[in-house]
C-alpha cells in the first residue's frame, strides 16, 4: 500500500503552508535576481552564413528562423541514430506549446536535430508535434552550440543582419521549464523519480524507466 502524508489540524497544516510559503517567496526572489543578471549577459556573433539548415521549405540560414521577430529561442533535440529518439527530448517537446504568445512577445521558436531532416518528420508526425523542426546534419551547429551529440536550449538575438548568442542552458536548467515537471513538483509524490528526495514509502521508479 502506498504510504500517505501525515494527517494532522488543519490549523497545523495552515502553519506548516505558511512555513513553506516563506521559503518560496525566499526562492522566488532569488530567481528574479538571477532572471535580472540574465539580461544583462554580454553576447557573442554567430556567423549566419556557416550553417545550412535542411527545412521542409528548403536551405535555410539561422537568420531566416527569425521571420519578423528580434528574438529566437532555438531547442536541440538529441540524435540518438536511425529509429531511436531520445525520451527526455521528446518529453521535453510535448510540453512545448502557445508559440503565438511567444510571438506576440517577439521571440519566435525553433527546434533543431543532427538528425536526417526525414527521420524528424516521420517521429514528429507519429507523435503529432506541429512545432517547427530542421535539421541541422552536417553542419558544426550544435557543436559551435557547446552540446555536440547532446542538447541545450540556446537564445538569440539579431540586429539588423548580425545574429548573437546571449544565453544557452541545458540539464536541469531545461528540466525547470517543463509544464509537466513543475505541476508534478507540487504534487504530493512528486515525479516519482528515483533521484527525488521523498519519505519512504512514497511511489517512485527510475527516471525514463
Amino acid at each position: 500500500m502506498t504510504s500517505l502524508p501525515e494527517i494532522v489540524s488543519a490549523d497545523q497544516w495552515q502553519a506548516d503552508r505558511d512555513e513553506l510559503l516563506t521559503r518560496e517567496k525566499e526562492l522566488t526572489r532569488a530567481l528574479d535576481a538571477v532572471a535580472a543578471r540574465r539580461r544583462r549577459l554580454p553576447m557573442v556573433e554567430f556567423d549566419n552564413e556557416r550553417y545550412v539548415f535542411d527545412t521542409p521549405d528548403g536551405p535555410k540560414h539561422l537568420l531566416d528562423f527569425f521571420g519578423d521577430q528580434q528574438q529566437l529561442v532555438v531547442y536541440q533535440f538529441m540524435d540518438r541514430g536511425p529509429d531511436e529518439f531520445c525520451p527526455g527530448c521528446t518529453h521535453f517537446t510535448n510540453n512545448v506549446s502557445d508559440l503565438g504568445t511567444l510571438a506576440e512577445n517577439g521571440v519566435a521558436w525553433l527546434t533543431v536535430s543532427e538528425m536526417p531532416l526525414a527521420q524528424i518528420q516521420s517521429y514528429a508526425a507519429r507523435k503529432g508535434w506541429t512545432v517547427p523542426f530542421v535539421s541541422s546534419r552536417g553542419t558544426t551547429f550544435a557543436a559551435d552550440c557547446g552540446t555536440d551529440g547532446g542538447f541545450m536550449l540556446t537564445v538569440f538575438l539579431r540586429h539588423g543582419d548580425h545574429v548573437y548568442r546571449t544565453y544557452s542552458t541545458t540539464a536541469r536548467g531545461v528540466d525547470r521549464l517543463l509544464f509537466v515537471n513543475n505541476i508534478l513538483d507540487l504534487a504530493p509524490y512528486g515525479r516519482q523519480e528515483d533521484w527525488e528526495d521523498s519519505p519512504p514509502g512514497w511511489p517512485q521508479h527510475p527516471t525514463y524507466g
